[in-house]
């Protein structure tokens, strides 16, 4: 069992969109001039979400509303709520974060990385494990839940935002262009099913879709690596914690995909959206809902920690526990 969890690990850091985050954290860590223009990574960004939630809509016309469908929705909206809960405990016990911050680290840990979603795809389909198209809309319902549990953690504490911007903070979680962008495109490929994915096969999948991959994760470790450089020394706890809880949560859905029975490639992508954690929605709305809390420390654990952590070993490590699970 090792041994092909080891094969699949060095699969995938041979992988070229591995290779290209590498080449940008080398080129971020070397202070390189390289850059991605800003609205071509947003670009970027907005076509994978839309080439995820479309193929996802597609797959689940093909495959019908399902009891999969929904028991796996509901287990994620649990998972991404209560998830800050003990993600707070665990940052508080450890000391060094006030309560404002360690609420708004543990948002970041309740929710999911698109991005990260994206590549444990991509290596479930070069080692030819198949998935259902519902995860895209799994993935979708799990954004939103971890930052309303951040507010409550908050507020119980006295530092939630005032009244003032609670409607902003709504409008911010609700409609964010990252959720309308992934929930409408897999509602639009919902509704156009086979039909739609034969017009846009060619956009939405294949070569195009990983060179745009490729040239994300290029912009994510120079990103990582600049941040990790900008940033105050982070305390050992806290570099533990962006390490340690990817395994625990991955660790605690694998067993819970298991007992709802589901597929070995829905395990997988399960464990990592639950091991994931968010750098784009959530550190928008946690400025607006907590601005007080550090952003000095929940981005580079989230980002320069956790998400390589994930790429690299992360993703070969959960599919083959899933594995030894599936049996």
């Amino acid at each position: 069992m090792l041994d092909s969890i080891l094969n699949a690990a060095g699969a995938n850091l041979l992988a070229p969109a591995i290779l290209f985050f590498a080449l940008g954290a080398l080129a971020g860590w070397a202070k390189s001039d390289l850059t991605i223009p800003d609205q071509a990574a947003k670009t970027l960004s907005l076509y994978l979400m839309l080439c995820i939630g479309f193929k996802g809509g597609a797959e689940a016309r093909a495959s019908g509303l399902s009891a999969d469908l929904l028991a796996t929705g509901a287990l994620g909206l649990a998972f991404s709520f209560l998830a800050p809960f003990a993600a707070f405990a665990v940052l508080r016990a450890m000391g060094g974060l006030d309560r404002t911050t360690a609420a708004a680290t543990a948002a970041h840990y309740g929710s999911v990385s698109v991005v990260t979603f994206a590549a444990g795809a991509e290596f479930l389909r070069a080692s030819g494990v198949a998935f259902s198209g519902h995860m895209a809309a799994v993935l979708a319902l799990m954004e939103t839940p971890a930052i309303l549990a951040a507010l409550l953690i908050a507020g119980s504490g006295g530092g939630a935002a005032s009244r003032t911007h609670r409607s902003a903070l709504w409008r911010e979680v609700l409609l964010n262009g990252a959720a309308v962008l992934l929930i409408g495109s897999f509602f639009v490929g919902l509704l156009s099913g086979a039909a739609g994915m034969e017009r846009l096969s060619g956009f939405v999948g294949g070569a195009m879709f990983q060179g745009a991959l490729c040239l994300f994760l290029l912009d994510m470790g120079l990103l990582a690596a600049r941040r990790l450089a900008e940033t105050r020394a982070l305390r050992p706890g806290a570099i533990a914690f962006a390490l340690a809880w990817p395994l625990l949560s991955a660790a605690a859905a694998l067993l819970a995909a298991r007992a709802l029975g589901l597929s070995l490639g829905d395990m997988t992508l399960f464990a990592i959206l639950a091991a994931s954690a968010s750098y784009i929605a959530v550190p928008a709305a946690m400025r607006m809902a907590l601005p007080k809390a550090d952003a000095g420390v929940y981005i580079p654990m989230s980002l320069a920690m956790t998400f390589p952590f994930n790429l690299v070993v992360g993703i070969p490590l959960y599919h083959g526990v899933a594995v030894l699970l599936a049996r």
